[in-house]
């Protein structure tokens, strides 16, 4: 299999995976998003601070907002 059959294929393997793969980075976006409204919204935290967790809820993605919410927002 040459170098250009193998990027078809990688190609024709991303296109079906779409279905799956756009709901996901909505998800993810909206998660993201709503994580960070509350953040800014918040001024006390259970474990850390601000900094710490907008850093955290952006760069590991979806599982960062998780983390947010579960462990770190102060139930009011």
């Amino acid at each position: 299999m040459n170098m250009e059959e193998q990027s078809v294929q990688t190609l024709n393997l991303l296109i079906a995976m779409l279905p799956f793969l756009v709901p996901l980075a909505i998800i993810q976006f909206g998660l993201m998003i709503a994580a960070l409204v509350s953040i800014f919204k918040h001024q006390e935290f259970k474990v850390g601070n601000q900094v710490v967790w907008i850093i955290i809820v952006i760069v590991v993605n979806i599982i960062g907002p998780i983390l947010y919410f579960a462990l770190g927002r102060k139930e009011e």
